[in-house]
């Protein structure tokens, strides 16, 4: 007798069908055989099914099982397939009907005495068969069914241990179907931007950032706030839309780092990678790829401190992330291309010392070092980076003296607003953002009169901006046109664009 099962397997942030063929014969000793291109965890299923089905009351005759699954050209990897193959091999050995089997997809690991434990990318399992009208119900471990049953379009059923499951697929009682748990509340303590002293340009330049999804580096002493301001960037970011949620929730839980019970995402993720951090953990990797931190920061913030701590070669891969939105990994047996339009907020100090231009402790590095210390974050890098503004250290009159300062949900209020207007632009085209303005759209939404052009030719030719610097400055004008309400770019907001560009050129030419 032949069983037929179906399950899915991730590919990127999104699923395949894998069809799991079960088939047994009579044999002295009872065996295994598995096939289909799969891995370690894979071909230790058998280990895992035998047991649990024992615990379960199920005694297998002595069969020789052979299992398939199909296509045979996809890597298969993971516990995942440990369900199907469970099925199957009851179906094969007449303990269930092939009846019940039918238009059901089951994912989900096995423990030893039955358990169905959760497993990685159930979302992007569920949106991947969300229109697929042979599929009736798909069958999940519990603590996956809340963030699969997010695509309310897919039947999905949620099952603790295996008895449970036969009891389902006889009626005997039916489970009833999962839903999405509500969004959660915000901790008490997220943090806000009223926490933060002083440090108003650096405030005002976070705000321009979240409003166009403009990318923002700050540089300032030890101690000065940066890394306090940066914690406080999503907390003024747009909330997320429910596309924004499902695609940021299908990154997480394919990558493993979803909690187990946790259904959509809906707060924007703030990733801080360590410095020491390699190439592919940054952008993803490993033999099947998985999500890196550009990813897992999709629609969020990825905030690098200490920048010029990161190994050059490794800062250098993010080129591609963010101008593109997107980073593509090439593996011998597929290219997989994973999303990540995040915010890129960076810290740097400005020399190794960290006290260059303060007035309050002296510098002891050289020109010749300042530049070296510097110099290890490229051009290229640089020209793509859209805001830089200076934090420099507190006065002590701020430090002693602390008076609120505006609350993250008043900014937020602007921020949103401006969005808005953007959306309404690009109502017509893929980007959503002035950050992701194509040059044919801003020669349409960026026109300068006269006064503006002077101001921005003047940068061109004292600071030395690459063209692409100054695509950057004409985008991050338009932004602050936007949260003004102005339909037209003016001079004013031209000359501060500028502003926030001509910190880098007055550090980078040092020496």
């Amino acid at each position: 007798m032949l069983a037929k099962v179906w399950s899915a397997a991730t590919l990127g942030i999104d699923a395949v069908r894998i069809v799991v063929e079960v088939d047994a014969r009579k044999a002295d000793q009872p065996g295994f055989t598995l096939v289909g291109l799969p891995d370690a965890a894979v071909r230790e299923a058998y280990s895992r099914v035998r047991s649990a089905l024992r615990h379960c009351g199920y005694w297998l005759p002595q069969r020789h099982f052979t299992v398939n699954l199909s296509p045979a050209d996809v890597k298969k990897e993971g516990s995942a397939f440990d369900l199907p193959i469970a099925i199957g091999i009851l179906v094969v050995a007449e303990f269930l009907p092939p009846d019940l089997v039918a238009g059901r997809l089951f994912v989900g690991e096995l423990s030893l005495d039955g358990a169905i434990v959760p497993v990685r990318g159930t979302l992007a399992i569920s949106a991947s068969f969300a229109h697929d009208k042979e599929l009736r119900e798909l069958i999940v471990p519990v603590g996956n069914a809340s963030e699969a049953a997010a695509v309310e379009s897919v039947r999905v059923v949620g099952v603790n241990h295996l008895p449970e499951l036969l009891r389902h697929l006889s009626d005997d009682p039916a489970i009833e179907r999962a839903v999405s748990l509500p969004a959660p509340e915000l901790p008490r303590e997220t943090p806000d931007f009223s926490d933060v002293r002083g440090q108003l340009q650096a405030k005002r330049a976070l705000e321009i950032a979240a409003a166009g999804g403009h990318n923002i580096l700050m540089i300032g002493p030890p101690g000065s706030g940066k890394t306090m301001l940066a914690r406080r960037l999503p907390s003024i970011l747009p909330r997320l839309s429910l596309d924004e949620s499902i695609t940021t929730t299908k990154i997480h839980s394919v990558a493993g780092t979803l909690p187990a019970g946790a259904g959509l995402i809906t707060v924007r993720p703030f990733r801080a990678p360590h410095h020491t951090i390699s190439v592919a953990g940054l952008v993803g990797g490993a033999s099947l790829p998985r999500p890196g931190e550009v990813s897992l920061a999709n629609h969020g913030v990825l905030f690098l401190d200490e920048l010029a701590e990161f190994q050059r070669t490794t800062l250098e891969v993010l080129r591609q992330p963010m101008e593109d939105g997107h980073v593509t990994i090439a593996r011998v047996q597929r290219t997989l291309t994973f999303p990540s339009r995040f915010t890129l907020a960076a810290a740097l100090n400005p020399c190794a010392c960290g006290y260059f231009n303060d007035s309050r402790r002296q510098c002891i590095c050289s020109p010749g070092q300042i530049a070296r210390y510097l110099g290890k974050i490229s051009g290229p890098l640089l020209d793509r980076i859209d805001l830089q503004v200076e934090v420099p250290a507190l006065a002590v009159e701020e430090i002693s003296t602390f008076t609120p300062g505006e609350a993250s949900s008043s900014i937020r209020d602007r921020v949103e607003a401006a969005r808005e207007i953007q959306r309404q632009r690009f109502a017509r085209v893929s980007w959503k953002s002035n950050a992701e303005m194509t040059s044919r759209a801003m020669r349409k939404y960026c026109e300068l009169d006269p006064p503006s052009r002077r101001i921005l030719d003047q940068a061109l030719t004292h600071l030395g901006l690459s063209v692409r610097a100054h695509d950057r400055v004409l985008k991050v004008a338009r932004t602050i046109a936007d949260l003004l309400g102005s339909e037209k770019i003016q001079s004013a907001h031209v000359a501060e664009a500028v502003n926030y560009r001509a910190l880098d050129r007055a550090y980078f030419k040092t020496g």
